[in-house]
């Protein structure tokens, strides 16, 4: 019976052990998005605001 017992419980740190690396990587991945996305907002977004503003002289 412990032999049993002894094995549940490693299991159950394994699977726990595995979720805590999973939340890990996840906010990781959530903070990478974030960077990214304030990246791409505040450069490609006015590069593009700038082009469409250049192209509205030639349409006046």
């Amino acid at each position: 019976m412990d032999n049993k017992a002894q094995a549940a419980a490693e299991f159950i740190l394994i699977i726990g052990g595995i979720i805590v690396i999973v939340m890990v990587l996840l906010i990781a991945y959530k903070n990478y998005l974030n960077d990214l996305s304030s990246e791409i907002n505040s450069t490609e977004v006015q590069n593009l605001d700038n082009a469409i503003n250049g192209m509205m002289e030639y349409f006046k």
